[in-house]
């Protein structure tokens, strides 16, 4: 599909979206200029987050759980799965036993370091596996000092790392040269996460959403995004949402997104009840609010392309990816993401084609 050069698809010929399915368990490929479904690999069960390696080109793609979710699962996974995601083929599977319940990704492409975090268990808490990208093997790990740090970023030099703690009240920062944990910057239970292109601020979206089941009457901290200044480990300021943020993403044209799910208890549904949600868009500079568009239910990660021109919204609830026109805030489209249980789309990863 030819597409004129003020479309927002322009230049995407060749270009792919990789999406999880929680329940599938799957990951769905698909064209990013069409939107054309390419092909579907199976995984392990629970795949939770994908990153992509441009240097290795190869997708990463955690499983945290056997069923189930954070706050209720049959059991931890201890496996990270690797994709060719040009053929769509699983390449290997890394098993990082003893560590458990692996989940959020982040890349360092200079050092060939992949970082994901792990839950903790009665002997020791939470952390963060450090992977070598090249011989796909574990180097160590750095501890958070929380129970189950999920979401974990990197600043632009590779120096020191930021891990979101769902039940513990502070965001754990670490000396990724060193290895270990330098500061605890006091945030309500946090999920996910965003450093600046700078590295002089972390975005953070907090409190934690507890159990997918909350009321209107319940009363607490101010749902937003924290904003933490990385040089004093400091929050400095809040950007307030309606409801509960838990993806946090920044564009490459500086555009902090923000999505926001509308959750109640429902007695039939570990997830809760939700109602559509909501992609906010902040500016990362000023923090000034820029609009908002209704996406699906239950928002969960959000990416977006390379030149910032459009933003992926997957939610989980209704197993969907709002593709949205980030200059206009129109919704593009809607993708439909299979799947077998309560939770479905997920985790995702553009991947720029072959040079």
């Amino acid at each position: 599909m030819q597409q004129s050069p003020q479309s927002p698809r322009a230049g995407r010929e060749g270009d792919v979206l990789a999406v999880v399915s929680q329940s599938g368990p799957t990951v769905s490929f698909f064209d990013a200029a069409s939107d054309r479904h390419l092909g579907t690999t199976e995984v392990l069960a629970q795949p939770h987050e994908l990153c992509f390696d441009p240097t290795q080109r190869l997708l990463w793609c955690t499983s945290a759980y056997h069923s189930g979710y954070y706050h209720a699962n049959s059991g931890r996974r201890t496996e990270v799965t690797v994709i060719d995601p040009d053929t769509r083929r699983v390449v290997q599977v890394v098993d990082l036993a003893p560590e458990h319940g692996p989940h959020g990704l982040a890349l360092d492409t200079a050092r060939h370091r992949l970082y994901v975090s792990v839950e903790g268990s009665a002997d020791r808490p939470g952390g963060v596996v450090v992977i070598d990208t090249l011989t796909r093997r574990p180097l160590g790990r750095i501890d958070t000092d929380a129970p189950g740090p999920h979401w974990f970023a990197i600043d632009p030099a590779g120096r020191t790392g930021f891990a979101t703690n769902k039940e513990a009240p502070f965001v754990s920062v670490v000396d990724l040269e060193r290895g270990t944990l330098t500061a605890k910057v006091e945030v309500p239970g946090s999920e996910g996460l965003a450093v600046s292109a700078d590295g002089t601020h972390v975005f953070v979206a907090a409190p934690y959403a507890g159990s997918f089941a909350t009321s209107a009457e319940d009363e607490g901290p101010v749902t937003g995004i924290r904003v933490i200044d990385a040089r004093t480990a400091t929050v400095v300021d809040t950007l307030p949402t309606a409801d509960t943020a838990l993806p946090v993403h920044l564009t490459s044209t500086g555009k902090l997104l923000a999505g926001e799910g509308c959750l109640a208890h429902d007695p039939d549904s570990a997830l809760g009840r939700s109602a559509p949600g909501r992609l906010t868009v902040f500016a990362a500079d000023t923090h000034k609010n820029l609009g908002e568009i209704e996406v699906g239910h239950l928002p969960l990660t959000i990416t977006s392309s390379p030149d910032g021109r459009l933003a992926y919204v997957a939610c989980v609830a209704s197993s969907t990816v709002d593709i949205i026109d980030l200059a206009t805030l129109q919704r593009l489209t809607r993708l439909d993401i299979p799947k077998r249980g309560e939770a479905g789309a997920h985790g995702m990863a553009y991947i720029p084609r072959p040079a």
